[in-house]
């Protein structure tokens, strides 16, 4: 789990390269499941916490620039 003050030192492209990673993360993990090996189910609120981070700190910076 990434820490906001680390994510505010990234810049945008950074930011949205990791957003596309959780998504695939997530989206693996939601393959998993409907297959029934889902090894870490606590890894679902992890990632949804991560993509919201993200998205504020990518939210935060568009609003800075104006």
């Amino acid at each position: 789990m990434t820490k906001a003050s680390d994510l505010r030192s990234l810049n945008k492209e950074d930011l949205n390269n990791k957003l596309t990673s959780l998504s695939d993360e997530l989206l693996k993990l939601n393959y998993q499941k409907r297959i029934g090996g889902l090894e870490k189910p606590h890894r679902f609120r992890e990632i949804r916490k991560e993509i919201a981070r993200v998205k504020t700190i990518l939210n935060e910076k568009v609003s800075e620039a104006h």
